[in-house]
């Protein structure tokens, strides 16, 4: 009888601590239960790595590849059209199975009066003979080909290593641009003695805010006279996902960190993210010291995950195919695998579940359609562009 009541209040501790744990603002690694409210449904595959898709329809999308390709894709036909006409610049050496490897063509995205201007807009790695770095362009899309190519960003200088460009892109509900620029190092051992996401004369390793022309506006906020145009904040390592909270018209987005570290970050105005002088993570570079800078307030992310998942594309879901989660942000995770969904009370997100703790696939991108559905990104060389169904 002991015995019997010693493993119930053993099972009732566990049971206490796993629920104490999911209430804190960190993942509760990956102990959450396997939902059974969805199953997935392989639209189409035999994508070369795919790093983003945007809408023109609910039945019809745009997908950039990672090897360089931008596709519109029929989802009820399966039909697959190449988009010519990108730009000769992009970088077209050999790609490395690798997933250090972060080089290719990143965000695709529609301009938010796309049906009137057909404007498109693209982030990715654009080569000179320095070496690589992130580019932003927009385009004219006339039928399947890209037509008054207009450079909008360059995160100068580029270097010769394949890491870290960031790229992500979004649109406030304000009408501007939102893009991440990664610092560029794999290793925080190499940064020079100022690091590049601290030094605003450096482009890398901040996030931009521009107008739709690559303008500049006037109300962002003022680093000073030596800082460099259309800088929004800095203190960034490698931020890949940057989405817009539908209920709010906050911006989001996601964080690398070097040796776990892995954030969920709000954007403010004029924020420094502390990167490399603050991280909740460790360095990849055990003998690695931050420099000792002038007290900054460094802004604290919002989230973090206790392991490494290597969170990239996300969005808030609003819609009625997954009632339950209206509200939550779901994050897709490169490292083990991973889909994450964040619960929110308010700006406070309240804890995390892996959907996918069963069926581990390595994730790119997690993007809702017009119509409220669901679809997923794998980052493979056979990638997939899948739906989650409801159950």
């Amino acid at each position: 009888m002991k015995q019997h009541l010693a493993l119930i209040f053993s099972i009732s501790l566990l049971y206490f601590l796993a629920c104490k744990r999911n209430s804190l603002p960190k993942n509760p690694t990956d102990n959450s239960p396997t939902p059974s409210e969805f199953a997935l449904s392989v639209v189409l595959d035999s994508l070369a790595h795919p790093w983003s898709m945007a809408f023109l329809a609910e039945n019809e999308v745009l997908v950039a590849e990672k090897d360089g390709i931008l596709k519109r894709i029929l989802l009820d036909s399966k039909q697959v059209f190449p988009v010519a006409g990108l730009p000769t610049d992009r970088f077209q050496g050999i790609r490395q199975e690798d997933p250090r490897d972060n080089s290719g063509l990143f965000e695709v995205l529609l301009d938010p009066n796309f049906l009137e201007n057909r404007w498109v807009y693209l982030s990715y790695t654009a080569e000179d003979e320095t070496g690589m770095g992130t580019k932003v362009i927009r385009a004219k899309l006339n039928q399947d080909r890209l037509e008054k190519i207009q450079t909008l960003l360059e995160a100068k200088p580029f270097r010769k290593d394949l890491f870290h460009y960031g790229g992500g892109m979004t649109f406030g509900n304000d009408g501007k641009l939102y893009i991440t620029c990664g610092e560029r190092f794999y290793n925080e051992i190499d940064q020079p003695d100022l690091p590049v996401a601290q030094d605003l004369s450096d482009m890398r390793g901040k996030i931009y805010r521009i107008n739709p022309d690559g303008t500049i506006p006037a109300d962002n906020p003022n680093f000073g006279s030596n800082a460099i145009p259309g800088c929004f904040a800095l203190g960034i390592r490698a931020a890949q996902g940057i989405t817009r909270r539908p209920e709010t018209n906050e911006i989001w987005f996601s964080e690398h960190g070097s040796r776990q570290g892995d954030e969920i970050n709000f954007l403010q105005a004029g924020a420094n993210y502390g990167w490399p002088i603050e991280t909740t993570g460790t360095y990849r570079n055990e003998t690695y010291q931050a420099p000792q800078l002038p007290k900054e307030d460094f802004f604290s992310p919002r989230f973090s995950w206790e392991q490494t998942v290597a969170p990239t594309g996300l969005c808030f879901y609003i819609g009625k195919e997954f009632t339950e989660w209206t509200g939550d942000l779901l994050v897709a995770g490169l490292s083990r695998g991973s889909l994450w969904k964040i619960t929110f009370e308010d700006d406070r997100p309240l804890g995390a579940e892996n959907l996918m703790k069963e069926n581990p696939i390595r994730l790119r991108k997690v993007v809702q359609s017009p119509g409220a559905k669901l679809y997923i990104l794998t980052d493979e060389k056979n990638g997939k562009l899948i739906q989650l169904i409801p159950a």
